[in-house]
């Protein structure tokens, strides 16, 4: 029995490695694939799956702590509140698109007034002289 452990070697002292170092990435590919196991999405669930959809939610979720923490710099400020969320996401075409039908509690509305709203310019000739003879 001692030379069979003796043959195994190296291997056993190895440590485990998680899907997600594996991959790479900071989401739990485990987590992701559980999940979808366990939300019966489909009958069989591939081992690349929960990889691509892992690095998908990371890549979103990096871009818009990106365009947040910007977003927060630009107030002065040092913490990312969801109004920081609301803005990032509504001031990006795509990520409006995507999260268009969201609604993010605590984050205000995106400032507009309308041009008809605006006062007028009073006094503002474009080039054009009248003459009154």
């Amino acid at each position: 029995m001692a030379s069979r452990a003796k043959t195994q070697g190296p291997t056993m002292n190895k440590k485990g490695m998680s899907k997600s170092t594996k991959a790479g990435l900071q989401f739990p590919v485990g987590r992701v694939a559980r999940y979808l196991k366990t939300g019966k999405y489909a009958e069989r669930i591939g081992t690349g799956a929960p990889v691509y959809l892992a690095s998908v939610l990371e890549y979103l979720a990096a871009e818009v702590l990106e365009l947040a923490g910007n977003a927060a710099i630009d107030n002065k400020k040092t913490r990312i509140m969801p109004r920081h969320i609301q803005l990032a996401v509504r001031n990006d075409e795509e990520l409006s698109i995507l999260l268009g039908d969201v609604t993010i509690a605590n984050g205000g509305v995106i400032p507009n007034i309308h041009n008809l709203l605006l006062p007028k310019k009073s006094g503002t000739s474009k080039g054009f002289d009248v003459d009154e003879d």
